[in-house]
C-alpha cells in the first residue's frame, strides 16, 4: 500500500496541520496558520482555505485559535478548533461559503490539555476525535485519542475512557474516517530514531487492529522534491538540507477518484514543511487496503 502513495514534494514551510477537501466542486486547502508562519503578519494565529488551483486564500477567520481540522457535509464546512494551545475546549465553526461563520462550544473540558481534532460521519451520528495531553490519569502517556459523538453537532457526549487509542506509548492521533463499520485512526507513532504514521481501525473504540502493512508513511528523501516554483532559494536551501526523521499529520480527499494527500516532515519539533501526496484510487480502496483479508 504504501508503495502506491507517491509523493509530490514539498509545497510549503511552517504549515503543519491542513485538511485537503472538495467543496461545492473545487479542491481546497483547509490551513491552520500558526503565529510563526512567514505569511502571518500579525503574529496571531487563524484558519483558512486555500484553492489549490489558483492558490487564493479565503479570508481569515477563528483568530487564535489552534489545530483546526474541517469535515464537509453538502453544501456546509464544519470546522473544529481548539481555544488555545493545550487548551481545555474545543470549538466548531459552521459555514456555507467560507465568508460568514457561526461558531458554538462542542467541548470544554476544564484540566484536559486537548491538541488535534478530526471529525466524521458514521451512520447516524457524528463522531470527533479529540487529542489529549493531560491530566495523566486520563492521557496516560502523551499523546491520546479520545472521543465524543453527537446526533446534531450541538449537544456532544464524551466517551468512556475504555473507548481511546493508546494510554500505553505515543500514539498522537490525527485523522479519523468511518465507514462499513470501522473507524480509522490514523496516527503518529514513536520509533526508534524518529515518527512514522500509522492506522489502525476499530468497530466500537475499544478494540483496536493494526494494520500489517505499516507504516503508511516514513520520512524519505522525495519528502524533499520542490512542488511549489514559488518557493525562494533560501526555502529550497532549507528543504534540502532539514533534518527529517518525521512524517505526521496526514488528511486526505478523494477527487476525481484519485485521493489527494497532505501531511508534515521535518524534525518533529519546531521545523517542519507540508508536503502533498497521491494515491491512485478511491478513498474505499485506500481505507480497506491496509487491511487485507487474510
Amino acid at each position: 500500500m504504501r508503495e502506491r502513495i507517491v509523493k509530490l514534494g514539498t509545497i510549503d514551510l511552517d504549515l503543519v496541520e491542513t485538511t485537503p477537501i472538495v467543496f461545492k466542486g473545487k479542491l481546497y486547502r483547509f490551513e491552520y496558520v500558526r503565529p510563526g508562519y512567514s505569511g502571518n503578519a500579525d503574529g496571531v494565529s487563524f484558519f483558512r482555505f486555500v484553492e489549490r488551483d489558483s492558490g487564493k486564500a479565503s479570508a481569515s477567520f477563528a483568530r487564535d485559535y489552534h489545530l483546526g481540522n474541517v469535515m464537509v457535509e453538502g453544501d456546509t464546512l464544519y470546522v473544529t478548533g481548539t481555544n488555545k494551545w493545550d487548551g481545555d475546549r474545543v470549538d466548531l465553526f459552521v459555514s456555507d461559503d467560507m465568508e460568514n461563520w457561526q461558531s458554538q462550544v462542542a467541548l470544554e473540558l476544564p484540566g484536559y490539555g486537548l491538541f488535534n481534532t478530526s471529525l466524521c460521519r458514521a451512520d447516524e451520528k457524528y463522531v470527533l476525535m479529540f487529542e489529549v495531553g493531560r491530566p495523566p490519569e486520563v492521557a496516560g502517556v502523551r499523546f491520546t485519542a479520545l472521543f465524543a459523538v453527537s446526533d446534531d453537532l450541538k449537544k456532544w457526549n464524551v466517551l468512556p475512557q475504555e473507548c481511546c487509542y493508546a494510554k500505553d506509548r505515543y500514539t498522537a492521533p490525527h485523522c479519523l474516517r468511518f465507514l462499513d463499520g470501522y473507524f480509522y485512526n490514523f496516527y503518529l507513532e514513536a520509533v526508534s530514531g524518529g515518527y512514522e504514521q500509522y492506522v489502525v481501525r476499530s468497530r466500537d473504540l475499544i478494540q483496536w487492529e493494526s494494520s500489517p502493512l505499516n507504516p503508511v508513511l516514513r520520512a524519505c528523501d522525495n519528502d524533499r522534491i520542490i512542488a511549489n516554483p514559488s518557493l525562494t532559494a533560501e526555502q529550497k536551501e532549507r528543504i534540502r538540507t532539514a533534518v527529517n526523521i518525521n512524517n505526521s499529520d496526514i488528511d486526505f480527499c478523494e477527487y476525481n477518484g484519485t485521493l489527494v494527500i497532505n501531511y508534515s516532515w521535518g524534525n518533529q519539533h519546531g521545523v517542519e514543511h507540508l508536503a502533498e501526496a497521491r494515491f491512485d484510487g478511491t478513498l474505499k480502496e485506500f481505507l480497506t487496503g491496509w487491511f487485507p483479508e487474510v
